[in-house]
């Protein structure tokens, strides 16, 4: 079934795109949360003039995420951890312990979108890769601290 995204869906497609879907998906999920709607010829002729209303959009969208890119690349956040005998910790550091120091920073990211290469068994400074919407990604250092 052919769809007109309304908005940006991860691993659909971005906002305006005409993708096929299986049909359960869009009448089950994406046409009943108002995440897309159905290709037909009346809405692909009213397509073209919401197009440049959904470009101006996703473009403020974009630069509100590339915003908070960069203060995140700016951001060093302290997950105090207790270890042991030279630094190793007790358990590790999860997406979690990081989304959690991020929000008493004031930064709210779903933990799902901050990837750890590498467990953090140690104690020590680590640069971790958050993933944003709109296929920007960001750094952020991590300090693992005595607790």
């Amino acid at each position: 079934m052919k769809v007109i995204l309304k908005v940006d869906v991860e691993g659909v497609g971005y906002a305006g795109d005409i993708v096929e879907v299986s049909p359960g998906y869009a009448r089950n999920y994406l046409i009943p949360k108002g995440l897309a709607l159905a290709a037909t010829s009346r809405n692909l002729k009213s397509l073209d003039k919401q197009k440049a209303e959904i470009m101006k959009r996703v473009d403020k969208e974009k630069k509100r995420i590339e915003a908070l890119a960069q203060r995140l690349a700016q951001t060093t956040v302290v997950v105090p951890k207790q270890a042991g005998e030279e630094g190793k910790l007790f358990g590790s550091v999860t997406t979690r312990d990081i989304a959690h120091a991020l929000a008493k920073e004031g930064i709210e990211i779903d933990r799902k979108k901050i990837v750890i290469d590498e467990a953090i068994k140690t104690l020590g400074t680590y640069q971790v890769k958050v993933k944003l919407p709109h296929g920007i990604e960001s750094q952020i250092q991590v300090e693992v601290t005595e607790a």
